[in-house]
């Protein structure tokens, strides 16, 4: 009986065998191995890593996306090899899938969620949204940002590198700026914006130069975004490119964009451009001047902009007009007052980004701050309010910031406490 029993075994193993030799040799069986395979957790990776370099695309395909759900410490290292992938769609997720583990949602968000296969070609479409960034506090690996930036400037598609460039932006990849400026090189136009995008996250001012030759793009939307870039990153050696393209450019877009950029980086020498354009009929030069005005501190021209801030009627002029206002000294926060008319703005859903922006720059200011803290906690600040300045006092506070910061940790309201926790966190990660 024992002899029959070890008979039947043995033909049983032979038969799992060759079920499994069977399964090895169709993709669709080892795709769906990949994907039981997935369900096991990060104990599943290295069984999982393997099929990264199976002859059959869908098979990585489903390797990736596996990985990605897993989103432990242990997948980075195989999403890092999936960016040497020679498929786009591999890179793509891949990429995707390393940004997820530092913010994680952003799967659903970033070109992965649009992505369709049909044939052999992909088909995504970008996200408008690219504002995001991670905290100050949030250690990248370098391995990810050099898998990254090795992307950026050589990935399988066009998608793959513009996509890898978003993602430098977001993880503030510093390190890779030296790629991403030979990014700018390609030819591809959503390649150099989502490039000059993460270089306008990264701030490193030494890039700067290398923007300048795309101020006379013919593509509108880059030679906009490479005037903002210049003016971000200072780069004051393209001051006379800046002004002969706001002196002889007939779109008023560019003009707008010169003379913005212009206004980063103030020059006594200039000063009265700035003052030209005050009382422009377009109201984004007008806006354009005031910011170039609030930067030059010069203190003779508050007259004029008091008169000008109570009778300006357009919403964008007059918050860049408060923006100067208390550049030049007004921290009143009366109901009228200009510093009250931007925290005031932060409950605007059109333009609270607008008013968050210019109360960060202006928060750098010890005075400036002091003013503010004291509406943290009156009875009359909105929840947007407040989570919007903690996000003001995480990026440019000190530590007097700690203390308003702690005392709205305190905040009955959930997103409001959870902000400022944030917030301190990234505030004590950036302090020396």
């Amino acid at each position: 009986m024992s002899r029959r029993r070890s008979v039947l075994w043995a033909l049983a193993g032979c038969a799992l065998t060759a079920s499994l030799v069977h399964a090895q040799d169709d993709p669709k069986q080892r795709a769906k191995i990949v994907r039981e395979l997935g369900k096991g957790g990060s104990e599943s990776i290295p069984r999982i890593e393997p099929y990264l370099t199976d002859s059959d695309v869908d098979v990585r395909v489903e390797a990736v996306k596996a990985i990605v759900d897993i989103g432990t410490q242990r997948s980075l290292d195989p999403l890092i090899k999936a960016t040497r992938d020679n498929d786009a769609e591999v890179q793509i997720r891949a990429t995707d899938g390393l940004v997820n583990f530092y913010v994680p949602g952003y799967i659903r968000t970033g070109l992965t969620a649009s992505m369709r296969r049909i044939g052999t070609s992909i088909k995504s479409k970008f996200t408008d949204t690219n504002d995001l960034v991670i905290d100050p506090y949030v250690q990248v690996r370098p391995e990810v940002i050099l898998a990254l930036g090795i992307l950026a400037r050589g990935g399988a598609s066009m998608d793959a590198r513009a996509n890898a460039a978003r993602a430098l932006g977001i993880l503030r990849g510093q390190q890779a700026v030296p790629d991403l400026l030979q990014a700018l090189r390609s030819k591809d136009s959503e390649v150099i914006y989502e490039s000059l995008i993460a270089l306008q996250k990264i701030r490193d001012r030494t890039a700067g130069p290398g923007v300048a030759f795309l101020l006379h793009d013919l593509n509108e939307k880059v030679q906009l975004t490479a005037i903002e870039t210049t003016g971000l990153l200072a780069n004051r050696g393209a001051m006379n490119e800046l002004r002969d393209l706001l002196d002889r450019s007939k779109n008023v877009k560019v003009k707008r964009a010169a003379l913005t950029a212009m206004g980063q980086m103030p020059d006594s020498s200039i000063h009265g451009v700035y003052v030209s354009y005050l009382d422009n009929k377009d109201e984004g030069l007008r806006a354009a001047a005031a910011e170039g005005i609030a930067r030059s501190k010069n203190p003779s021209d508050r007259p004029r902009v008091e008169t000008d801030f109570t009778s300006e009627k357009k919403t964008p002029p007059r918050l860049a007009l408060a923006f100067a206002l208390v550049a030049l000294g007004k921290l009143d926060m009366a109901e009228l007052d200009p510093l009250r008319y931007l925290v005031n703005s932060l409950n605007s859903s059109a333009y609270h980004g607008v008013a968050e922006a210019y109360l960060t720059e202006l928060a750098r200011d010890p005075a400036v701050r002091g003013a503010i803290y004291p509406s943290l906690q009156e009875a009359t600040a909105t929840k947007d309010e407040k989570v919007a300045l903690a996000k003001v006092l995480a990026r440019s506070g000190d530590r007097d910031s700690i203390a308003p910061l702690e005392n709205l940790s305190k905040d009955t309201q959930s997103e409001v406490s959870q902000e400022a926790l944030r917030s301190l966190r990234s505030l004590r990660a950036r302090l020396p």
